[in-house]
């Protein structure tokens, strides 16, 4: 397995739309066993996602999806920025 923990940042006051764009655009996405958008309770401005797919290359072509290419051509203009992301080797757990 393939995994990603990522910190986004959203313009200001902008966080909610974005996690709404995030969450609408990632439907079907072959190879993606969690997709996880949450809120981080300290920063208004912060997303953090944690995605695990079956492998890298699932996680790669997501990439040129329709639908994921639209969700970021609408999200672009409402990212301030990322900060930080971590690739992970999921070895198992609840929900996998």
């Amino acid at each position: 397995m393939f995994g990603l923990i990522g910190r986004m940042r959203a313009s200001p006051g902008k966080r909610d739309e974005l996690v709404a764009l995030l969450l609408d655009g990632t439907e079907a996405m072959p190879g993606c066993l969690s997709y996880v958008v949450a809120r981080d309770p300290v920063d208004a401005d912060t997303i953090w996602i944690t995605e695990v797919w079956t492998d890298e290359q699932s996680h790669k072509a997501s990439l040129d999806l329709p639908r994921v290419q639209a969700t970021i051509a609408k999200a672009r203009p409402i990212i301030a920025g990322f900060d930080s992301q971590t690739r992970t080797e999921p070895v198992g757990g609840v929900g996998l």
